[in-house]
């Protein structure tokens, strides 16, 4: 089979200033042939797919630094095994080199490669390849790239604090004399000559950030925030320095030119830090997860990177610390606090054979656990993984938003210039000039690029705090529109784990001794029901008895020999035909439960029936509530089964279902939910992510029960770590307060354009109340997502 040769990459892109940078890196990569491409600017990332067949990653790279952005350099470290010497170094060094975009240092005493390299130009698994290529071992040690990104950000948020500060004590005397000309001092307080210089260094100096994002934004075809500021402002300096220079009576506006630059970057700094509150969720999961863990080798425990653990490990986990790795415990009895993946705060308790997972925190006992899941094969892993990509992506809401920003800024410079024309008509050239400069620096198609992703950044990191996992934004949009639910009953209404509920004796037999033959008849066995025996019986502690002459009658029971009696176990219809006739009665009240009923029955000359034993898949202790909060938020619940009328009946009853669809084979659930679509409203689908993988995918949104399994992960549109029904009625809440910050993000971004542009035009807001406003909107727009943090669950 020919596998596919579209590939897809994640860049990191450095140099942005506002949405429209972002549009112009997405159509320059969306040029090439065979490349779909969405850049999100809120992260500062690029998500390509390409036809690696048509067109190589280094042209992707190469396509963004034309259009004037950079394609910011990653590390790694690989730890190296089987180096004998200083030539093994070389050796690997060398085929390192040979990949595109690679530069390695590889030191032979501390068997560790560090790797400077492109992303999408080569990846960690060329490298390890590259390595094992030259007859050597490698391993990645995880250093975060996430901790690499922000100590990134950090020195450049320094970088431009610093600036700002250096154009505040310049701008600042410039600022106290327009302050003084407010209030009725027409005198200017400081030389013409005096103010051009303390300008000048703001203006190219400061302000050459504007000029360089402006001047890679024109060349790239575009225009951007940055044209807009560096426009304005050098309209108004390039004014008052003709002023100045040939000493025309004339007012200069040098403040206003210097106070834009100042506020402007005021607003990048704050927006900065806004910015990275957003992707807190995604940092707090990753400092949970400890650096260092206890291993036990050759009898000795030790402490290592837990980046260097391997599969198979035994480590060792004592009380108050957090899980380095997913494992499975193997000796111990403790309670483990999974809150940070679940979201549920109640302590799980772990014995031998339980799971555990990384960065989860062991509150009592000491465990010891055999490692089954490293690096980024962790639950933890798998959770980051996910929701950085929901954070990268889309949503449609976003899509007009898009399209504005892509053509407004040409459209604010033709507003500005039809102000400059008519006002000079109508007025003097000067009110002309600061209209048309005040025009420019109002307009703010950031707001606009922000008000979609940051929200989304922000729903996607609160909900996987407490266990929703989305696949991507547009399910998070989506989410909000549900108005019915369809529950596949096992494993989702019910713990999906059956369990004998009722033993009810009739002859003269204990209910030890029943559960004991029915487990003996039933050993051996792979049917549900029959492990739910053998369940029952390996609880109670009760050994097996040898069996002989066993015999199988598929759908309807078994027969086998115990200590030279027959005896029978299967369906009340089974015993009757073998003349064992059970109590119709006392059967029909167990099934009127939800209970399955299974008899055991003893043949002599005369068949005589023991008893017989009620198995049950238990409800979730959460399902009615659950079921009662979907219906509280105009949601229409119906519930899926395989069971019988009455049994079905039975359970919608217990969990407060009105309807229900009974007998549904599971190669039929696709077409049931294919019907309620059919009635127009807006469907999603909720099972356990494995064997209702085609309802799932006809449903408009799919939710998964997880229960810590990466087949769910895959499996929908948005995965309930948590195995509980309210987290659905979570996830719907958090996609209708998410939706609700967007669109108030929008409506901001949208009316403060709309009433500020006209504004500026009429000379009725000074460039620098202006500049101020548009430094503002942004912060505005991110400080609203924030507010989602508030979010909190409804239970």
């Amino acid at each position: 089979m020919k596998t596919s040769p579209f590939k897809h990459i994640e860049l990191p892109i450095e140099g942005m200033t506002c949405a429209a940078c972002a549009l112009r890196i997405e159509k320059n990569l969306n040029k090439l042939s065979g490349v779909q491409a969405s850049v999100n600017f809120a992260n500062e990332k690029a998500h390509v797919s390409y036809d690696a067949d048509r067109i190589s990653a280094d042209v992707l790279v190469n396509a963004v630094e034309k259009a004037g952005f950079h394609v910011v350099p990653q590390s790694v470290q690989l730890q190296l095994r089987n180096m004998t010497c200083v030539a093994c170094a070389d050796h690997i060094e060398k085929a390192l080199h040979k990949l595109p975009g690679v530069t390695a240092t590889v030191n032979f005493a501390t068997e560790t490669a560090r790797i400077n390299y492109i992303p999408g130009l080569a990846s960690i698994g060329d490298m390890i390849q590259a390595v094992r290529d030259a007859g050597y071992e490698a391993g990645e040690i995880s250093e975060s790239g996430h901790a690499e990104q922000k100590a990134r950000r950090l020195a450049a948020y320094r970088a431009q604090l610093r600036l700002f500060w250096i154009a505040a004590i310049l701008t600042l005397p410039l600022v106290l004399q327009m302050g003084g000309m407010f209030v009725g001092h027409d005198m200017e307080m400081l030389p013409r000559w005096l103010q051009w210089l303390l300008a000048t260094p703001v203006q190219f100096w400061i302000g050459r950030r504007f000029y360089v994002g402006g001047w890679h934004s024109l060349r790239g075809g575009s225009a951007n925030m940055d044209v807009l500021v560096a426009l304005g402002t050098t309209m108004a300096y390039c004014f008052s320095a003709v002023v100045t220079a040939f000493d025309l009576d004339q007012h200069v506006y040098f403040e206003a030119s210097a106070a834009i630059i100042t506020l402007v970057l005021l607003g990048k700094l704050m927006e900065a830090r806004a910015k990275g509150k957003t992707s807190e969720a995604i940092e707090a999961l990753i400092r949970l997860q400890p650096k260092t863990a206890r291993i036990e080798r050759d009898g000795r425990v030790e402490e290592v990177l837990a980046d260097s653990l391997q599969i198979g490990d035994v480590f060792i986990v004592r009380p108050g610390e957090n899980l380095p790795v997913d494992g499975v415990v193997i000796a111990g009895e403790s309670s483990i606090n999974e809150a940070m993946l679940t979201g549920e705060s109640l302590p799980v308790s772990k014995q031998s054979g339980a799971k555990v997972f990384a960065a989860t925190l062991n509150q009592q006992g000491l465990l010891k656990c055999r490692a089954t899941g490293v690096g980024a094969h962790t639950q933890l892993a798998a959770i980051i993984r996910l929701v950085e990509e929901a954070q990268g992506s889309k949503a449609p809401i976003q899509r007009m938003a898009d399209t504005i920003s892509g053509i407004f800024v040409p459209v604010v410079v033709v507003i500005s210039l039809l102000t400059l024309v008519g006002t000079w008509m109508m007025q003097d050239f000067v009110t002309a000039l600061i209209n048309a400069v005040a025009v420019l620096v109002i307009a703010c198609p950031c707001a606009l690029g922000l008000a979609t992703p940051t929200a989304i950044m922000v729903g996607t990191g609160r909900g996987a705090q407490t266990g929703v996992l989305v696949k991507n934004a547009a399910a998070l949009e989506h989410a909000e529109k549900i108005r019915t639910v369809v529950i596949d009953k096992t494993g989702t209404l019910t713990e999906g784990k059956p369990s004998v509920t009722d033993i009810v004796t009739v002859a003269a037999v204990s209910k030890q001794e029943l559960l004991q033959l029915a487990a003996s008849l039933e050993q051996g066995s792979e049917h549900p029901l029959a492990r739910a025996i053998l369940d029952g019986a390996q609880k109670q502690r009760l050994s097996l008895l040898a069996i002989s002459d066993f015999s199988a009658i598929t759908g309807s029971g078994v027969t086998a020999g115990i200590n030279g009696t027959k005896y029978l176990l299967g369906s009340p219809r089974f015993l009757a035909q073998h003349g064992a006739y059970p109590d119709e009665k006392a059967i029909g009240r167990l099934q009127a439960e939800g209970k399955t009923v299974v008899g055991v029955a003893a043949c002599g000359e005369t068949p005589r029936l023991l008893g017989y034993l009620a198995i049950a898949d238990r409800l979730r202790s959460t399902s009615a509530a659950a079921v009662a909060q979907l219906q509280s938020m105009g949601i229409d619940v119906i519930m899926l089964t395989g069971d019988n009328q009455a049994t079905a009946a039975a359970i919608a009853a217990q969990t407060g279902i009105v309807r229900f669809r009974a007998e549904v084979l599971p190669q039929d659930k696709a077409a049931e939910v294919a019907k309620i679509k059919a009635d127009g409203r807006f469907t999603a689908m909720v099972g356990d992510g494995v064997n209702d993988a085609p309802a799932l995918a006809a449903a408009d949104v799919s939710f998964a029960m997880g229960a810590g399994s990466d087949i769910a992960i895959e499996a929908a549109d948005i995965t309930l770590v948590r195995s509980d029904l309210t987290s659905v009625a979570d996830a719907i809440s958090l996609s209708r307060a998410t939706l609700r910050k967007i669109r108030q993000n929008l409506f901001f971004a949208f009316v403060y354009n709309v009433l500020g542009i006209p504004l500026a035009a009429f000379g009725l807001l000074n460039p620098v109340i202006a500049g101020a406003a548009m430094a503002m909107s942004s912060v505005s727009v991110v400080s609203n997502s924030l507010l989602l943090k508030r979010w909190h669950l409804n239970h």
